[in-house]
């Protein structure tokens, strides 16, 4: 944890300037609060007790070309519902830009040309579904943490939160947008990235287009797609549920570790 807290140091000080649980276990949340504090509190030993034997620089097992799938199932929906994303997908992401905001020292917004310049990351991992699937796929993008480098982070700043196009829901109050996060362990974790290729070939629709999540010591449903605004927090108290995700505000498991 202390090499962690020196590259947090690093990051706020920075001058640069470039299993989830089931439909029943939900409904049981919603019905006995004693339980849902009993399932949260064992979410947090498991989530310290991995990290414990980890370390928080370990890393989700790499795999050869070979061992590519041959087929990769869309995990989550295949496009997003959106009249704004449908216009940025007919101009092939010309118009599209990365908001990265909120606890941090400089805003920005970069278009998927920028991110494609910054320094890159490629791995072979295997996608690991809720649903019981999993599937080999190479991806290619930029290190979150080159991207928390270039913003550099506020002192209060403690979770990463992504927000995506996918309205899943069609809500008054927004609830039905979609977004996830990560805390700052696994921003920083040279495994996650914001991916931009799959395969050698530019991210497609189905799998997250322009620019989706990868964190890859975790399940598939944190690997949010169709990425829109990056913002740093300090709390999820004013995110729709307060649970820090679509499917966590509905019963599933913030932290998702594998």
């Amino acid at each position: 944890m202390s090499h962690f807290l020196s590259r947090r140091q690093f990051l706020v000080g920075s001058t640069l300037g470039a299993g989830a649980i089931t439909l029943t276990g939900c409904d049981l949340l919603d019905q006995n609060d004693d339980i849902a504090n009993v399932l949260r509190s064992a979410e947090s030993l498991t989530m310290k007790a991995q990290r414990l034997l980890q370390g928080d620089d370990a890393l989700a097992r790499e795999y050869g070309e070979a061992d590519i799938s041959p087929s990769f199932r869309v995990n989550g929906t295949s496009a997003p519902d959106s009249e704004h994303y449908n216009i940025l997908a007919e101009g092939k992401f010309k118009d599209w830009k990365l908001k990265v905001d909120g606890l941090v020292e400089r805003p920005v917004e970069l278009s998927l040309e920028q991110l494609k310049r910054l320094p890159a990351r490629t791995q072979i991992t295997r996608h690991d579904c809720v649903e019981g699937w999993s599937a080999i796929g190479k991806w290619t993008g930029v290190p979150l943490a080159n991207i928390l480098m270039l913003t550099g982070l506020k002192s209060n700043a403690r979770y990463v939160v992504f927000h995506c196009a996918d309205e899943l829901e069609k809500t008054l109050d927004g609830s039905g947008v979609y977004y996830e996060s990560i805390d700052l362990v696994d921003a920083v974790h040279p495994q996650t990235i914001l991916a931009y290729g799959m395969n050698d070939q530019p991210l497609s629709i189905g799998h997250g287009a322009p620019l989706r999540l990868r964190v890859e010591r975790q399940l598939g449903y944190k690997q949010a797609k169709y990425l829109m605004r990056i913002e740093l927090v300090d709390s999820f108290s004013s995110l729709w549920g307060g649970s820090g995700g679509f499917w966590e505000d509905r019963g599933y498991e913030w932290y998702a570790g594998i």
